[in-house]
């Protein structure tokens, strides 16, 4: 694999990963909202990613079946359809007849696990962006000598 290609591979891991935490963060912040411009509670999303192929090169060949230079992408923004969660809350202004009001489909716990999930892949695409600098600049030294 060239530097370009791991450059390349880790970029991509990290734009997923950063739109991951962005709808994350969504989704924390949404976590009350029980009314949205679309009617009803404010409905959880999750990002879908999905492989990409970066080529084939000689090294690609000799590498073990399912190890080839993959980059990430992201397929798309879902939004999840469970339904939502009824509270007893006949004080709530969305509150219906019967008192419950219809919250989001969020689970703070749940979110906060994918956020330090999503944080931790970010923090190692960092880390092999930093080795791939780290062993290009070595060469350059080498070539200098």
């Amino acid at each position: 694999m060239d530097t370009a290609t791991a450059f390349a591979i880790s970029a991509s891991g990290l734009r997923a990963q950063r739109l991951r935490m962005d709808v994350i963060a969504a989704n924390l912040a949404n976590a009350q909202s029980t009314r949205t411009p679309a009617g009803g509670p404010y409905r959880r999303h999750d990002v879908v990613l999905e492989a990409t192929p970066q080529g084939e090169s000689f090294d690609d060949l000799l590498a073990p079946a399912g190890a080839e230079n993959a980059a990430v992408r992201v397929a798309r923004v879902v939004e999840d359809h469970h339904p939502p969660q009824l509270v007893f809350d006949p004080g709530h202004p969305d509150a219906d007849q019967n008192g419950y009001v219809a919250m989001p489909n969020v689970n703070v716990v749940s979110e906060m696990v994918d956020m330090m999930a999503a944080t931790r892949a970010y923090e190692a695409n960092v880390a092999a962006l930093n080795a791939t600098k780290r062993v290009l600049e070595a060469a350059l030294e080498i070539g200098k000598a």
